[in-house]
């Protein structure tokens, strides 16, 4: 695979006449990505050359010979020299890599070290959002990442499944529960109950405090609040399970 530091040196040590194997140790990894996959700091050879880093930099570019198929493009920014690798050939390169071995990229550097990724983290009783679902990929990737650098990971779904929405739902399910089937579609019942008790909790003050005292019979544990509560968590559960398992995403 091409070493994309060692080949940039190479160029450099051909237009400065100097080791190629220092050069090599000044490359950088810039930390915004807009700036180049690799940056040659020019103020490291300020002393030497006698020369404003700015100028040693346009100079070094104007001599550089850089094969397109390795570094599509060159800019100059202060005293750096940034390059950015052809995207196209890294890929085919790294897929190549991985193609020829299946342990590609593992490694041991994360043994016996700990690491909580925490993702996904949905509200009961409301719909799985575009929101959750880019959290819940992003967190499957670095769960998955982690534990192939050896680390011990762990993987967090923290559900909102506490608050006082909870005692707005409870107080929409005794007064309209009967009217919705929680065994077809019970996010979209749930969420219809939750707006219309919403609604009607700013139209009737009396109502919004009727819905703080079931949330403060959930926290004494009431046993019709619990089972309520519970009920809401199980099929909200259930439904999130099926987009989880579609993802092939372990929570």
């Amino acid at each position: 695979m091409t070493n994309f530091k060692q080949e940039i040196a190479k160029q450099i040590a051909k237009a400065t006449n100097l080791e190629e194997k220092e050069l090599e140790a000044y490359i950088e990894i810039p930390k915004d990505v807009k700036n180049g996959d690799y940056a040659f700091p020019c103020f490291r050879l300020a002393k030497e050359l006698k020369k404003a880093p700015p100028q040693i930099a346009n100079e070094i570019k104007d001599k550089l010979v850089m094969d397109e198929t390795i570094i599509e493009k060159i800019e100059v920014l202060g005293g750096y020299l940034n390059f950015y690798s052809n995207g196209q050939a890294l890929a085919k390169e790294v897929l190549t890599e991985i193609d020829k071995n299946e342990a590609y990229g593992k490694s041991e550097m994360g043994k016996g070290k700990n690491i909580l990724v925490e993702y996904s983290s949905p509200n009961i009783a409301k719909p799985f959002h575009i929101g959750h679902l880019r959290t819940t990929v992003i967190g499957s990737a670095l769960y998955n990442i982690y534990q192939y650098l050896g680390y011990h990971t762990i993987g967090m779904n923290h559900l909102g499944d506490y608050g006082t929405q909870f005692g707005k739902l409870i107080e929409g399910y005794k007064r309209w529960g009967n009217e919705y089937n929680l065994d077809d579609n019970p996010i979209e019942e749930l969420m219809k109950i939750y707006v219309r008790i919403n609604e009607l909790c700013k139209e009737d003050e009396t109502v919004l405090d009727a819905c703080r005292e079931n949330f403060r019979l959930l926290e004494q544990k009431d046993n019709y609040c619990v089972e309520l509560w519970e009920r809401f968590k199980t099929v909200s559960l259930k439904e999130f399970q099926k987009i989880y398992d579609m993802l092939g995403i372990r929570v």
